[in-house]
């Protein structure tokens, strides 16, 4: 395909090399990226035909790294803290400058157009220009891709430019260390210098809809997978990357709306996103068919390793991370749904993995709870998800995405306690974590368990059920479930020592409680109400 006219600010990235038009790789298939991945040198297919590369020193986000531009837009919208993190506009001009003399210096790059947003009415054009083809790569799978026709007047409404390659001096330009993740909405544009990690390009355009869509648009951004049964009744996934989002939304008695972000809006849910970004540790088919299916050409493959002598991928070989990927298009799920637009919401599930195995493994939560819950955002943060985190760590995370949240949580919060309430939705936590004790002692939940009891919640099939409350976090436990043994239900059941348990279910409803008084002056008596009783 030939290049296109390239508008501003693109066209000042351009000045001496890639003058010759034939070293800007413009909308490559994904057959061409993978070969120019080998020809290069950085990857190689697995026996199933699917990409594997390496992404270097980075194999997760690197939080403490992404800056957003602080100017007239955002001083007074941004809510600054530890995920939002201040840089001087001079400071983003000195790295823009950085950034197009090394894309300068370069024999070729790859330019992709994408969009975001399934729904034609909030649609977010995208110009991807990455210092490598597997990035490229990466963008294909995750993004919408435009038709040819849409081509043919595409202009971006945001760039995003990935030099993995190019290392900052920080103090030049005002970073931490070498690597940084720049947003600046002023210009419309992602920076992503010195490290390859793939997910960093998926989460910057996520956080600027997390900033775009409520505030100015006023819809619901989420952290979330969706899929919908066949009478068309949807239900969303919240959590944080490794409670089971991507898993148990791949449901081959549903249709896969999505597996990570999301909209809802007065009369739809719908995704922003074209493909899936599913984790791979332990992957097996068994457990996972539609995933492990998904390997195959035209998929990414992040950070495995194979078999000696072969190239069979050892998918419980955490040598390289934890956090091992592979990105493939929305249609590599067989019952994918086209567009990714769905109906409004019936059931609603907050997953957590909680490490200290105390919260039962399905609870329906009241009004109150819901929202207090998802303010809370709690879960255990898996290893390998971000640089550094080696064992399984509680943490609280805002609205199950606090990192990629521009604005206060108040704001996101408020928005869903709306909507559930206007839909009567029912909220429902699920614990994928551990379970007969905490994360070194216990057992991981078994996930077919996990999928029998999100099917009977969906299925209406414990409305009829007695519930016991939990005596210290307050939510409704049903005491059966189809297809689960009954001492399963109850946390306290699976623990051999009893007053242990109690020990460990009073020291988290603590944390709780210590993590909510940051919002405690911002919400109803209701929401306070629903905190656990330590």
């Amino acid at each position: 395909m030939s290049v296109p006219t390239i508008p501003f600010p693109t066209q000042n990235l351009f000045k001496s090399s890639l003058k010759n038009t034939e070293s800007i790789h413009y909308q490559s298939s994904p057959e061409e990226l993978v070969q120019d991945t080998l020809r290069i040198g950085e990857g190689v297919l697995n026996d199933t035909g699917a990409l594997v590369i390496k992404t270097g020193e980075f194999t997760g986000r690197s939080p403490r790294d992404k800056f957003t531009v602080k100017d007239e837009i955002t001083t007074d919208t941004v809510h600054w803290n530890e995920f939002n993190i201040p840089m001087e506009t001079k400071n983003f001009d000195i790295i823009f400058e950085k950034v197009s003399a090394y894309l300068n210096s370069l024999n070729e790059i790859w330019v992709r157009d994408c969009y975001a947003c399934a729904d034609p009415r909030y649609r977010l054009n995208i110009r991807v220009i990455n210092e490598k083809p597997w990035n490229n790569l990466f963008a294909y799978t995750m993004f919408l891709r435009p038709t040819e026709k849409e081509l043919e007047s595409f202009e971006p409404d945001w760039h995003v430019i990935s030099v993995p390659g190019l290392r900052l001096d920080p103090a030049a330009c005002g970073t931490r260390q070498h690597n940084a993740s720049v947003v600046s909405f002023k210009h419309k544009m992602i920076l992503i210098a010195g490290s390859g990690y793939t997910g960093e390009t998926k989460k910057g355009i996520f956080t600027i809809l997390n900033y775009i869509l409520p505030q100015e648009k006023n819809v619901l951004s989420m952290h979330c997978s969706a899929n919908m049964g066949t009478d068309g009744d949807t239900a969303i996934f919240f959590g944080l990357s490794g409670t089971g989002k991507t898993t148990l939304s791949a449901d081959p008695n549903r249709k896969l709306i999505g597996d990570d972000e999301h909209a809802w809006t007065d009369d739809n849910i719908f995704n922003f996103e074209g493909g899936c970004y599913a984790k791979t540790i332990h992957l097996t088919e068994e457990k996972e068919p539609e995933i492990y299916n998904a390997i195959r050409p035209g998929a990414l493959v992040e950070n495995v390793t194979f078999y000696p002598g072969t190239n069979k991928i050892n998918f419980s070989d955490a040598s390289v991370t934890e956090n091992t990927r592979v990105s493939y298009p929305l249609h590599f799920i067989s019952n994918a749904q086209e567009p990714s637009i769905g109906n409004l919401p019936k059931n609603i599930f907050f997953l957590t993995c909680d490490a200290f195995g105390v919260l039962p493994p399905i609870s329906k939560l009241t009004p109150g709870q819901a929202m207090y819950q998802f303010i809370s955002g709690y879960t255990a943060k898996v290893a390998g998800t971000e640089a550094g985190i080696t064992e399984p760590k509680s943490t609280f995370s805002a609205c199950f995405g606090a990192p990629f949240l521009p604005l206060h949580p108040g704001k996101y919060a408020a928005m869903l306690g709306k909507k559930m309430q206007e839909n009567k939705v029912n909220v429902w936590m699920i614990n994928t974590g551990w379970t007969g004790g905490p994360y070194g002692v216990g057992s991981r939940m078994k996930l077919k368990y996990t999928r029998a009891m999100i099917t009977a919640a969906l299925e209406g099939k414990l409305n009829e059920i007695e519930f016991d409350t939990d005596p210290i976090f307050g939510m409704a436990i049903p005491k059966q479930c189809p297809d689960v043994p009954s001492e399963v239900l109850h946390p306290r059941n699976t623990w051999v020592d009893k007053n242990a348990y109690d020990e460990k279910a009073k020291y988290l409803a603590g944390l709780f409680i210590k993590n909510f008084t940051k919002y405690a002056d911002g919400v109803t008596p209701e929401i306070l109400a629903a905190a656990p009783k330590a």
